[in-house]
This record gives C-alpha cells, structure tokens and sequence, in this order.
C-alpha cells in the first residue's frame, strides 16, 4: 500500500513538472529575443456567457497587464474577441475590467468581431503594422498557436514577435498538466483551424 502511495505521488509530481516544463516551451514557441521599441500586447478573450468578465480573461488580461514593458515608449493593448458564449464581446468585457478595475489608461483597443483564434489574429493585424514588438497573451499553448497563425496570415509581422508574460512558474500549477496535453492534441490533430466558437 505504502508502495502503490509513493508511485502515486511520484507519478502526480511528473505530472505537475512536466506540465510546468511544457508550459514554458509553449510561451518560448515562435517568438525572438526581446528588444527595444513600440508594443502591441494583443490578448485573446474566451468563451464567457454572463455580464462580467469570467475567471479566465480577467487572468488573461492580468498577463497581458503584467506584459507591458513599462520602458516602451508606446504600448497598445488589443483585446480581442467577439460575442462567442454571450451578448457581450469578450473584447468588451475585458477592457470594462482593465479600466475600471485593473485601473488602465493606456492606449486600448478592442476588437470585438472575431470568434475563433484564427480570426483573433486576422482581424488584430491591422492594430500590429506600426509597431516594433507584438506580444500574443493566452494560456501558454494556446499562445503559442496564435503566434503561429500570425506566421501563417503575416510573416513580416511574425518577425516582430517577442515574449509575453503568460508563464509564470506555479501559476495554475494543478491544471498545467490539463493545459499542455490540450495543446498536444490539438497539435496531433494538424493543428486544425477553431474558425467557429473560441474554445482555450
């Protein structure tokens, strides 16, 4: 019995630290070595059904907040997306809490139309041309495939992609392991577009 513990808790301590491990690849995927220069910290909203933003994208734009290189001599955050789960736009809703409760007063723009990852990225382009460094705020792996689909849609602009603050070590440590093999599979399944409802 002590035998069949100790593997058990072995095995939940792989677990953990192979997701943390794996987490970090994800935020290091497809992006340069940071620079100096102007910013766009784009980040992506998630499914959220009621009037307020959910757990999810006010942890999202915590990253994205903390994202912000405070020596950048402009910075431009984009929340983007549309109404997915709900009547509001998830861009709308995670703007009311970087303003009013997170106390924003940088420049902001929401883009509220999009309704999946790969529009997400498409239709945040035109908010990332003028700009020196662009920064993609989400859950590591999911992340990780915007900033591929930004290589896809926009080469030029991909070049320009620079680390965000989505990892942070511990952080959602139980469910890291969840996150990671989310992104495997999506990955196994030749990273198949989400062109309908956004999901992680």
């Amino acid at each position: 019995m002590r035998k069949r513990t100790r593997l058990t808790i072995a095995a939940g301590i792989g677990s953990m630290l192979w997701g943390e491990w794996a987490n970090w690849r994800a935020s290091r995927r497809g992006v340069g070595p940071e620079a100096g220069g102007s910013e766009a910290v784009v980040v992506l909203g998630y499914r959220n059904p009621g009037p307020t933003a959910n757990a999810m994208n006010r942890w999202r734009v915590r990253a994205g907040l903390r994202s912000i290189d405070p020596a950048a001599p402009r910075t431009r955050l984009v929340l983007s997306g549309g109404a997915v789960a709900g009547p509001i736009p998830e861009a709308t809703l995670m703007a009311d809490y970087a303003t009013r409760e997170r106390g924003y007063r940088g420049e902001l723009v929401r883009e509220d139309a999009s309704r999946s990852t790969w529009e997400n990225i498409a239709f945040a382009i035109p908010f990332l041309k003028d700009v020196d460094r662009i920064k993609i705020v989400s859950l590591p792996t999911h992340a990780a495939t915007a900033r591929a689909y930004l290589a896809e849609q926009a080469p030029e602009l991909a070049a320009r992609l620079v680390p965000g603050r989505e990892y942070r070590f511990g952080e959602w440590l139980p469910l890291k392991p969840v996150i990671a093999l989310y992104g495997v599979a999506k990955a196994l399944r030749g990273r198949v577009r989400d062109r309908g409802a956004e999901g992680a």
